[in-house]
């Protein structure tokens, strides 16, 4: 078993993996920025190490600082949380070359699904369905022209390492092409710091469907349902739901199937989540990509299963076998999470960073809040805006989106604007309560959901 962990990331996932540590008695090491000197996970960890200035580049995407600080204080493992160092190969691998272990798959899985263009054509190889489009990256722009007319408009043009949104461009046309070609690679130069992008039909306005897969080192994976991610903006999750209310019992069978069928074709090892588009009126769903860490939105599966991830995350790490089989899984009742950010929707999203000067967390039957806030906490203005989870649980939906408006009317969140409201609105929206919606539900709505 570990004895001692660092937890290299920030935030309330830093907070989540702690608060597992604690309960398994595992020593914590929180790694901060100069930024963070006063965050939460700085203050409830075992040994806090400082490991640069506030920019991510110098601190928080620091390999040498990180790997520096597990060494010296004596680690036994990394846990990467989500975003930041999580899906980073080369860091995974020099975790392991300094006899530390890594919780999270191989540096070799990561860069087999990680590149999104080797990832479909592992897909296509192992019978998942994936999205027509081309064979591995598009090196010039004739090539991605010759593609797009293959398959026909509209297309997407993908980052190949991309994740999060970004390096995402949609083309309706040969017009659009090129511009949305060039912007895409360009993106993703400057987010991932690797300009390859492939091309694929653009599904329009498909469902999100997400399914959380659990894998050990034996060879077992198991996949514990899906989540409905379709509540997005600019390609950003902000609503999460399990299950989704528009697969059959025969739909979600067949596709956790393809999921556990994806996971071992990669050789996966821990948590991962593999991600489908659904074409809902045809029942026709698509592999599109596999994210190698822990999810924002595991807590829905966590609510809806009983299966603590983080603590499976670990276990699985020190080399023992899931702690359940496919069969042992259950799912009771409906689970829902909103993310509250550090923004104002009135103002196009303009980013909220200050000072919390009144905070009350909602309670009650049924509801979870996951954040690294407390009253007086300065949320700096150089990280993601996220700073809280709302997540509630419920026997129906419609008792899930009821206790959801009561836990959003109870939070209140005071010398900065959030997105609450916002999601407040979106609650009460016929067609989200209907579940008639997907991945174009805000762009139709933004603007009278705002007003």
């Amino acid at each position: 078993m570990f004895r001692k962990i660092l937890i290299a990331n920030r935030g309330e996932i830093a907070v989540r993996i702690l608060r597992t540590c604690k309960e398994l008695g595992i020593e914590t090491v929180a790694v901060y920025s100069q930024a963070d000197e006063t965050a939460l996970h700085v203050k409830w960890a075992d040994e806090t190490v400082c490991i640069g200035p506030a920019k991510a580049s110098e601190s928080y995407l620091n390999m040498k600082n990180i790997l520096a600080a597990a060494t010296t204080l004596g680690c036994d493992a990394i846990h990467p949380g989500f975003g930041f160092l999580s899906e980073n190969a080369t860091f995974a691998r020099l975790v392991e070359t300094c006899g530390i272990k890594f919780i999270g798959p191989s540096g070799d899985v990561i860069d087999r699904m990680g590149n999104k263009s080797a990832a479909r054509e592992l897909m296509l190889q192992s019978g998942v369905p994936v999205v027509p489009g081309s064979n591995g990256s598009v090196r010039t722009l004739e090539e991605a022209q010759t593609v797009a007319e293959e398959i026909g408009y509209p297309v997407l043009i993908k980052a190949s390492a991309g994740g999060g949104g970004r390096g995402m461009r949609k083309a309706f046309s040969p017009e659009e092409l090129e511009n949305a070609y060039l912007s895409a690679r360009s993106e993703a130069k400057s987010c991932f710091g690797d300009d390859d992008v492939y091309v694929e039909k653009l599904i329009e306005n498909p469902k999100h469907i997400e399914f959380q897969i659990m894998a050990d080192r034996f060879g077992n994976v198991v996949h514990l349902g899906e989540r409905d991610c379709s509540i997005q903006r600019r390609n950003q999750k902000m609503i999460e739901e399990a299950p989704s209310a528009v697969l059959t019992p025969e739909l979600r069978e067949k596709m956790g199937k393809d999921a556990v069928r994806a996971a071992k074709a990669a050789g996966y090892e821990n948590a991962g989540t593999i991600e489908f588009v659904l074409d809902s009126k045809q029942h026709q769903y698509y592999f599109i990509e596999m994210n190698t860490r822990i999810q924002v939105e595991h807590p829905v599966t966590e609510m809806i299963t009983g299966i603590d991830l983080i603590k499976e995350q670990i276990t699985v790490a020190e080399g023992r076998p899931l702690s359940f089989h496919q069969e042992d899984v259950k799912f009771w009742g409906h689970a829902l999470e909103c993310r509250i950010n550090a923004e104002n929707p009135q103002e196009n999203f303009r980013p909220c960073p200050g000072v919390v000067k009144g905070l009350h967390m909602p309670g009650g039957f049924g509801v979870r809040v996951d954040t690294a806030l407390y009253q007086g906490y300065p949320i700096p203005s150089c990280y993601d805006s996220m700073i809280a989870k709302v997540i509630v649980h419920g026997a129906t939906r419609e008792e899930t989106i009821a206790r959801m408006r009561r836990a959003l009317e109870e939070m209140i969140v005071q010398g900065i604007d959030t997105n609450m409201d916002l999601h407040y609105m979106i609650l009460h929206h016929k067609d989200f309560l209907s579940g008639n919606f997907d991945t174009s539900f805000m762009e139709k709505n933004l603007e009278k959901l705002v007003k």
